[in-house]
């Protein structure tokens, strides 16, 4: 397949950007795949109304069939069309949408099993980005868009990682700049009775955000504890126990920074090519290896918008070996979190202040 490159604005505003979605539009509708930058990350789009853009997405990506996908909608009250909604999904979306949130309803029968993964449930979201926003909305179809990579690897945050992963695989690539958050959209799941929320997967709206609205908030514990994930059927994208990974092995040590520093200096000793998460501030305080540089000590935004470009540098640069210190699971680290541990296959090295 002859996959089209294409440059977009990213506001979407321009008679050019509008030449483009509205062919990129055509594409969804006949069935095909178009990657389309969103706030997140890059998004493998397809409509969601065709059972076989959904199998197409699927096979794109090399992604397992019991991994739902997420349903992109230009304005939250297109939900009704696909979803059961309730007060509480409109009181979020007053709040969070559009914007980096999915929330999962009850779905229709209007959107295939394939999209959804055989659950009686869809998660919805509103992209805040312009190019995706304008698309679903001239495309005339909801878009079911996972990230637009191959499965299991750090998720696409330019359209260079995705052409790495997706040139020859789907028709269209837009290339609309970097994205600004990073990381993917925090999941949530409505309780029935609309008395609150538990989030599957977390990501830039925070549960101190959702507790603003939502009167209880709960964390499922596959988010803090990513090894019970293979125990139970994924209801959210990102899941599964192994994800987010580089080939290179992330080495994920849970300790205080200056044991942190001890452990790769003697343990990288025999290690020819390795890497260092680190603040920048910590940098200079390893002997050698390549520094991946998150950004200032404490600020969780950036490094989470820069965690999967790092991750996917390491295996630009064939490194072996990838260290990191384990951040806290709560707050606005803990969708960075919630990613390099699954990035470590849930691998955590404890080390006492005595190492």
């Amino acid at each position: 397949m002859n996959t089209e490159f294409l440059k977009i604005s990213g506001r979407a505003d321009t008679p050019a950007d509008d030449e483009i979605l509205l062919r990129a539009a055509d594409v969804i509708r006949r069935g095909g795949l178009v990657a389309i930058p969103t706030e997140t990350v890059y998004g493998l789009a397809g409509s969601a109304f065709l059972a076989e853009s959904a199998e197409k997405i699927y096979s794109a990506k090399g992604r397992p069939a019991d991994n739902p996908l997420i349903v992109h909608i230009a304005y939250p009250e297109d939900a009704e069309k696909i979803a059961y909604t309730c007060d509480l999904y409109y009181r979020l979306a007053e709040r969070f949408m559009p914007g980096p949130l999915t929330i999962i309803l009850p779905k229709k029968d209007i959107i295939p099993d394939t999209v959804t993964a055989g659950l009686d449930s869809v998660g919805i979201r509103c992209p805040v980005h312009p190019a995706a926003h304008r698309l679903i909305e001239v495309s005339g179809h909801p878009i079911a868009a996972p990230s637009a990579n191959r499965s299991g690897i750090p998720s696409p945050t330019n359209a260079e990682h995705v052409r790495a992963d997706m040139d020859g695989r789907i028709d269209m690539i837009l290339d609309g700049g970097e994205c600004e958050i990073g990381l993917e959209s925090t999941v949530i799941k409505l309780e029935a009775d609309g008395s609150g929320c538990t989030i599957l997967r977390p990501g830039a709206v925070t549960a101190d955000m959702l507790s603003e609205v939502c009167p209880k908030v709960t964390i499922s514990r596959a988010v803090i504890e990513p090894s019970l994930a293979n125990e139970i059927k994924p209801e959210s994208p990102g899941m599964k126990y192994k994800h987010y990974a580089p080939t290179a092995e992330v080495v994920l040590i849970d300790a205080p920074e200056e044991v942190f520093v001890n452990y790769v200096r003697m343990d990288a000793e025999s290690i020819r090519r390795y890497g260092v998460l680190t603040p920048t501030e910590t940098a200079g305080s390893f002997d050698g290896g390549v520094m991946l540089l998150l950004g200032p000590r404490g600020d969780a935004k950036e490094a989470s918008r820069r965690l999967f470009t790092l991750l996917r540098r390491a295996d630009e640069m064939e490194l072996e070996k990838v260290y990191a210190l384990l951040p806290p699971a709560d707050g606005e680290y803990l969708a960075y979190y919630n990613r390099i541990v699954r990035a470590a296959g849930c691998k955590v090295i404890k080390l006492g202040n005595l190492f």
